[in-house]
């Protein structure tokens, strides 16, 4: 399906973007990948090139919207096209809405939300002449509540609605966009403080009995891109908690407010 397309993945460095690279690079695909740490970057690219994949390093701060237009530009120029595109940048602010600050909102919302935006926006022109796909890399937060880390389930509301808007927007121009939501997958995303930084020795609060490996989480998130999924939602659990929160408001509530 993916042989010789060329996918450019946002926070490729760890979690699910690396592993997602793997799958791509397993199915012959060219992978630029992208991120703000590049000695984790040159990791991935040696596992990428390993598994029979080309790849590109293109470190990029989606904070700086500068470097999002310079990292599609550096992808157009080595490979000539871009066929995926996949906004998968992201971190969680962690605290209850009564205690953040304004810089912590700004942050969670600057790189969840504005860094996806801008990262269809410079990619989007080569996508319509690929006639290729955006992917957007939401959460199941986004349809429950979030005691705790209100700010992160914000932003990915924030994405879910931008995906529905894609999909009429897009209309006419033979770009896909597939929004995916995650339930819990193994991922570094709880060791990231509210200021973005890494701390890999942190313990992850969430229930370990309900995490996905990372690399079955990539093996079917790639396979939803393949079929132009308009919305796909992951894992088990994480498909009923969404229907739930979508269909019964208030069972979520009560379900989540079990929760320790």
């Amino acid at each position: 399906m993916f042989k010789d397309k060329v996918i450019w993945i946002t926070g490729a460095s760890s979690g699910l973007g690396r592993y997602m690279a793997y799958e791509f690079a397993r199915q012959g695909a060219k992978i630029a990948i992208s991120a703000r740490r590049k000695d984790q970057l040159d990791e991935v690219l040696a596992i990428v090139q390993s598994l029979g994949g080309e790849g590109l390093v293109v470190p990029c701060d989606v904070l700086v919207e500068t470097e999002i237009e310079e990292a599609v530009n550096a992808v157009i120029r080595h490979f000539g096209r871009l066929d995926v595109a996949i906004a998968n940048a992201g971190f969680g602010v962690v605290g209850k809405i009564k205690n953040l600050n304004a810089q912590e909102w700004r942050r969670q919302l600057d790189v969840n939300v504005i860094g996806l935006a801008l990262t269809f926006k410079y990619a989007f022109p080569h996508l319509q002449e690929s006639k290729g796909s955006i992917v957007l890399i939401g959460s199941v937060a986004s349809y429950v509540p979030n005691p705790g880390t209100g700010a992160y389930g914000a932003s990915k509301s924030a994405v879910h609605s931008i995906g529905l808007t894609l999909h009429l927007e897009l209309k006419g121009t033979g770009v896909n966009c597939t929004v995916i939501h995650p339930g819990f997958v193994d991922s570094d995303i709880a060791r990231v403080d509210n200021q973005g930084i890494l701390h890999p020795d942190n313990s992850d609060p969430r229930p370990a009995n309900l995490m996905w490996p990372t690399d079955k989480a990539a093996k079917v998130m790639v396979k939803a891109i393949a079929k132009k999924r308009k919305v796909y939602v992951f894992t088990g659990h994480g498909r009923i908690l969404a229907f739930i929160g979508q269909h019964f408001p208030a069972i979520a509530r009560w379900l989540i407010g079990k929760m320790p």
